[in-house]
């Protein structure tokens, strides 16, 4: 016959076992809801800057806190959708921030979509006031053209990317797989100084706009493979982005810390070790 005293000690292993994980759990979410969150790249809307796999932490202390601040828990494939709102709903509403920092032109933001409530990533091209509109596929910021300067080819393998093997698309037409998809690549210069890749595949809709006016308390994101990004260009009743509240953002992009160019990041072989710990520009 079992002591009791076994058994006493067998549960209580149990209870502290089920306590330390809960502890570990509390202490993960206070910091990802405090400090840092992570953020793997799905899509190719932020090439060359940003490529499918990149996994990177998202610096959430540099724009102070607001309901966006706390995690969203979505997996529709187990029945979970629990959203930041549901959580920190209670501070919605002002468009404003605690402990603020003023994002600058030219970060890259994680924030929230306005409407779907989905995390995003794209740059920021637009502050509040300012005017914003695309011609003949050149930026024009308060009625100037931004500086641009050809840089060459950005060039990738046609093959599926990331865990929903997404096919690039491509300048020089249809690539079969296995080919070498072009891209025009271009180094646009933003008013302040920030430098940084563009990518064109081809003469769009999306590179002739009207003039977008930047609401106060707002901002313009575009994601810099400028023909393959829904962004502030569409509006969200369009399934675009449109003017992004400020209390929608959640962080800046800052440094990659892993990135893999497979289905799964347990494929060793499609690890990029050459962007581990890459600064985000």
């Amino acid at each position: 016959m079992r002591p009791v005293a076994a058994k006493e000690k067998s549960g209580n292993a149990i209870v502290e076992t089920i306590k330390t994980i809960v502890y570990a759990l509390l202490i993960a979410g206070i910091f990802r809801t405090l400090f840092f969150q992570p953020f793997w790249i799905p899509s190719g809307s932020m090439k060359q800057t940003l490529l499918i796999g990149d996994f990177l932490f998202v610096n959430k202390m540099a724009y102070g806190y607001s309901y966006a601040s706390c995690p969203s828990l979505i997996m529709p494939r187990f029945g979970i959708n629990i959203d930041a709102k549901n959580i920190c709903g209670f501070i919605d509403g002002d468009n404003t921030r605690f402990w603020a920092g003023e994002p600058e032109r030219g970060d890259v933001v994680v924030f929230r979509h306005p409407v779907s409530g989905r995390d995003y990533i794209k740059r920021l091209i637009g502050m509040p006031g300012d005017t914003v509109q695309m011609k003949a596929g050149v930026l024009h910021l308060n009625g100037a053209p931004v500086d641009v300067q050809d840089d060459g080819m950005f060039t990738e393998a046609m093959e599926p990317q990331g865990p929903q093997a997404l096919r690039p698309r491509c300048e020089n037409g249809p690539v079969g797989m296995g080919g070498v998809c072009e891209k025009s690549r271009q180094i646009e210069t933003l008013p302040g100084g920030t430098s940084h890749a563009i990518l064109n595949i081809g003469n769009q809709t999306s590179d002739r706009t009207g003039v977008y006016n930047v609401p106060e308390g707002h901002y313009f994101f575009m994601g810099d493979n400028r023909d393959n990004s829904a962004d502030s260009r569409l509006a969200q009743q369009a399934g675009g982005v449109g003017f992004v509240p400020y209390e929608n953002l959640i962080g800046r992009a800052d440094r990659i810390m892993f990135s893999s160019a497979g289905r799964s990041m347990l494929f060793f072989w499609t690890w990029r070790s050459d962007r581990f710990f890459k600064g985000v520009k």
